[in-house]
């Protein structure tokens, strides 16, 4: 029978590089196991080293992929920061023209709301919207003060009759359905964003702040009137949960994925994370004005940053930073009693949390 050696002269040479690039690490394995078989002249059978072979080659070549994608990545023509001359027109070229399919029944300038939620919610999320209306949304009043609560909706790319006609109907119930005829997809979640700044500017031109949030959301409203009214009037606030220098999602596997032709900049302008970004109404009217400027971007809260790079408005950073959570934490009513707004909560958790809170029930919290 044909036998085989596999000789690794240094391998510490191997094991340097595999500090830099993971994969390389079972190669320096590999290597490393059988430098001591070497020491010890055992050898192995042919076929083995025909299979050992073969793997090796498959890592040193997943390896190699690996480090063109970095070097891709890192392209030295690359702007590091945008340049908002890039994506500004100076007509409105950009300005969306689709239709209003459904608006809520009372028009917000009849009631001079002091804080109007616009929550983005699939078309097929029933439950997620009335568990919101009977959780943090069930309350339209907090310290004298009216807050308005409504949902975002496109429409479905395989909506039916049945889940239209449900949709009419909730409407119809609760009177807080804002409808476009675009398709509701995450790709278009910027055309959403968009029809609400554009309902805000023709039907709620008045309210005193703005915010925009999804419907895996729960919203401390009281919480949310108490942060907004220790501010004094400014027409140009904008916070939330802050993203200062966060680079662009260059892996195409990432659902945050944005293309060197969509966006040519390493880094976004500074801007909020959509789980909820709070704003003054004038500004809302501004950023809509400066949006059929602005040629939109799929990654919606990053496009609104855009905007405000235009208008040279500067993200407000709370200088609480345990308000607004990217991602929810360990069930603790204490820590849900303190926060205004936590992203990635079911229906079912909104509800339990509300209940809880408004209970009052849970022991005395530091």
């Amino acid at each position: 029978m044909k036998r085989a050696l596999l000789f690794v002269k240094n391998p510490g040479e191997l094991r340097s590089i595999a500090t830099w690039v993971p994969s390389m690490r079972m190669i320096w394995s590999a290597g490393w196991m059988f430098s001591k078989r070497e020491k010890s002249m055992k050898v192995l059978p042919a076929k083995y080293f025909i299979c050992l072979k073969f793997v090796f080659f498959v890592l040193v070549g997943t390896t190699v992929a690996i480090l063109m994608r970095l070097i891709l990545q890192q392209s030295p023509n690359l702007v590091e920061k945008m340049n908002w001359i890039y994506f500004y027109e100076y007509e409105p070229i950009y300005k969306k023209n689709f239709t209003f399919t459904q608006l809520e029944h009372v028009k917000c300038k009849d009631t001079n709301p002091f804080l109007v939620i616009l929550v983005s919610s699939r078309p097929r999320d029933t439950f997620a919207r009335q568990a919101i209306r009977i959780a943090w949304a069930s309350v339209n009043m907090w310290f004298g003060h009216q807050v308005k609560t409504l949902f975002l909706l496109g429409q479905e790319p395989t909506e039916d009759a049945k889940l239209k006609t449900l949709i009419e109907y909730e409407s119809k119930l609760n009177g807080d359905v804002i409808r476009q005829d675009f398709l509701d997809t995450y790709g278009n979640l910027t055309l959403k964003t968009i029809m609400a700044f554009q309902w805000v500017s023709q039907f709620c031109s008045n309210a005193k702040y703005i915010m925009k949030t999804d419907s895996d959301v729960f919203i401390n409203t009281p919480n949310m009137l108490n942060f907004l009214l220790a501010f004094n009037s400014s027409d140009s606030l904008f916070t939330g949960y802050p993203f200062i220098d966060n680079f662009a999602q260059r892996s195409t596997y990432h659902k945050a994925y944005i293309s060197y032709e969509e966006y040519p900049f390493r880094i976004y302008p500074p801007y909020c994370s959509g789980l909820g970004y709070v704003l003054s109404g004038k500004l809302a009217l501004k950023i809509y004005e400066v949006m059929s400027h602005v040629k939109p971007i799929k990654i919606e809260d990053a496009y609104v940053g855009m905007c405000l790079k235009v208008l040279n408005v500067t993200v407000h950073v709370p200088k609480n930073p345990h308000l607004f959570i990217l991602d929810k934490f360990e069930y603790s009513i204490c820590r849900y009693k303190k926060v205004c707004a936590v992203h990635g909560l079911s229906a079912y958790e909104i509800t339990k949390v509300w209940d809880a809170i408004q209970k009052k029930t849970f022991r005395k919290c530091l």
